[in-house]
């Protein structure tokens, strides 16, 4: 029952092109919103390029000086710490000027996201947003952090084609295991438990019950959580 990543538009063009970046040792930046969706997204994507050898650049935006979305200036600071590559999660299907400008200071921009498009969409390299004009996957109920999940199986299964675990001489990511994370976020976000949302939320909770995340345990004892 797990959903097809490449069932989403843009999917397999952009796996394509971030596994060959990562092949190529790009530097990837992470831009992700500051709720829990956002966070979840960021700290999956994070835990992914690292186990493909990345030492990714992670942004998160402060929610009141800078306030909600992708800024020039921050995309202008990663650029300026060596990003090639920003994956933004939960936020830029809107955000038309900010990523034009991202786009004109040499970044390629991934953007995953799950907020309502319009028809006309931001000069982004690539857009997988399940809710875009022309997404025939079915999987609009998806929260940020489950795009962003799909996002990192699809890469995976492009450097797994590609020997490219195995040339690195890398375990392969324990996707598998970050689950919990995907599950937190699609919940904290309100999105409806239909679709793969319900699989990843079941596994999602029978993964955090094995408390293997240290942020999440964490939370769990702040909160009283036996």
């Amino acid at each position: 029952d797990f959903p097809d990543p490449f069932a989403l538009k843009n999917m397999a063009a952009m796996a394509d092109d971030v596994a060959t970046a990562i092949e190529a040792g790009k530097k990837i930046a992470v831009f992700a919103d500051f709720d829990v969706d956002g966070a979840t997204s960021a700290a999956v994507l994070g835990r992914f390029l690292r186990a493909c050898g990345q030492e990714p650049l992670i942004y998160i935006p402060d929610r009141l000086a800078e306030g909600y979305g992708p800024n020039s200036a921050a995309l202008k600071k990663l650029r300026e710490q060596g990003a090639d590559i920003v994956l933004m999660a939960d936020c830029g299907t809107t955000a038309h000027q900010v990523i034009a400008d991202g786009r004109a200071l040499g970044l390629d921009i991934v953007i995953l996201d799950h907020h309502e498009a319009e028809d006309t969409l931001p000069p982004a390299t690539h857009l997988i947003n399940p809710k875009q004009k022309g997404d025939a996957s079915g999987y609009a109920v998806l929260a940020a952090c489950g795009v962003s999940f799909l996002a990192c199986v699809a890469i995976n299964s492009r450097l797994k084609e590609r020997g490219f675990f195995a040339r690195q001489n890398l375990p392969e990511p324990p996707l598998k295991s970050w689950l919990d994370l995907v599950a937190l976020g699609t919940v904290c976000d309100m999105v409806p438990l239909s679709g793969p949302n319900r699989l990843f939320v079941r596994a999602g909770f029978a993964q955090m019950a094995r408390r293997e995340n240290a942020g999440v345990n964490a939370l769990c004892a702040v909160a009283g959580l036996k």
